[in-house]
């Protein structure tokens, strides 16, 4: 029997209700003042939520983050959908860790840009060094820095090998990993993969998203992992951490 799909009318709306997003977002994001990290906060909580709204994806959190310590966080989490930088943002104010082809995509290259983003070459080792030199400078200045240790989307029923080499930045700086796992689910509550961005493109992720009658979007925290708390912590100890809890999260009602 075929998927159920949201009424055309509903499908357009949402993106009409993108694109004004879109030109909001992008109009906010200029006017941020790099000096004032509170405006930025703001500003990129504001990024994540409308943008959840506008496509009408529900958040369903465990734990709000407001109960853990909220500044100079490493966050990770498993990498599912576009979509997973809007929860995470609306959630966690921070600058993400991207992929280098992403700063050259329209409209939405720029405003990472704006954001803060740190965009990398995953092909090339040499830019690991330095890009942990900069989110643990991040880090000691009280900024939370995200990255999907996956390196790529996963269909969202399972979870991908983590890669260590980004959790060296929360040793350097001594900065607490905060680990998130996403799940989605249908408007029957049941667990779906349309929202992956795996092997699709970006325009027929977003028509299987703005399809879907209703998407939410479970978000489970742990609690902070600090590097200092044992002496022999590792980037590869802070990973099998990390990754343990997401899959254990993402595979629990499997």
């Amino acid at each position: 029997m075929p998927a159920q799909k949201a009424p055309l009318t509903l499908r357009f709306a949402r993106l009409f209700k993108l694109v004004v997003w879109l030109f909001k977002t992008g109009r906010n994001l200029n006017r941020i003042d790099g000096s004032d990290p509170e405006q930025r906060n703001r500003a990129i909580i504001t990024l994540g939520s409308t943008a959840l709204q506008a496509l009408g994806v529900k958040l369903d959190v465990s734990t709000p983050p407001e109960h853990f310590h909220t500044h100079g966080n490493l966050v990770v989490a498993n990498h599912v959908s576009w979509l997973d930088i809007f929860a995470m943002s609306a959630l966690y104010p921070s600058s993400f860790i991207a992929k280098q082809e992403i700063s050259n995509w329209p409209v939405l290259g720029k405003m990472g840009r704006n954001a803060g983003t740190v965009f990398i070459n995953r092909n090339s080792r040499k830019d690991v060094e330095p890009i942990n030199q900069a989110i643990a400078a991040a880090l000691k200045s009280g900024q939370n820095v995200s990255f999907f240790p996956e390196a790529k989307t996963s269909s969202g029923t399972s979870v991908l090998p983590f890669k260590a080499a980004l959790f060296q930045s929360a040793i350097d700086s001594n900065a607490p990993v905060q680990v998130m796992a996403l799940r989605y689910y249908d408007h029957l509550g049941n667990r779906t993969t349309e929202p992956s961005y795996a092997n699709v493109s970006l325009l027929h992720s977003i028509w299987r998203v703005v399809s879907m009658p209703e998407l939410h979007i479970r978000v489970d925290f742990s609690k902070p992992v600090y590097p200092d708390e044992r002496p022999e912590t590792d980037r590869f100890t802070l990973k099998d951490i990390a990754e343990a809890f997401v899959r254990k999260k993402v595979e629990e009602d499997e």
